[in-house]
């Protein structure tokens, strides 16, 4: 297998993975998931996809993430893995449709608007 190269998004968070066949090894701005991810439920959603199809170790991938929060940043990956895994072999999509996790979540920070105190909220107001 060559390497596939996809993109995953969540928030404001961006992840670009270069996947390729190998040892399991998951290699996260330079360091490693473990080191990145000092929570194993982060580590745990990173790995999910794999879980799914039964693929856990089996490739290795490199990931370049920016942007949000580590939470965000690791459901931006767990994205960009699912759809590297549909790339590779079509007959996973139905199992990672079903858990959801080709679904880019749309959810995002509303912007401030003028004449508010945040996005909705006004300030107080007075009758007198």
């Amino acid at each position: 297998m060559e390497i596939s190269n996809t993109s995953g998004r969540r928030k404001t968070s961006v992840a670009r993975i270069y996947m390729q066949a190998g040892q399991g090894n998951i290699t996260i701005n330079g360091r490693d998931i473990k080191a990145y991810f000092s929570n194993e439920l982060l580590e745990n959603i990173v790995n999910q996809p794999l879980a799914t199809v039964e693929q856990v170790g089996q490739y290795d991938i490199k990931v370049n993430v920016r942007g949000g929060g580590i939470s965000a940043q690791a459901e931006a990956i767990r994205l960009a893995i699912s759809k590297a895994l549909v790339g590779d072999n079509e007959e996973v999509r139905p199992a990672l449709k079903k858990e959801g996790f080709l679904t880019r979540d749309p959810r995002m920070v509303e912007r401030k608007k003028f004449g508010k105190r945040k996005a909705r909220r006004s300030f107080q107001f007075s009758k007198r």
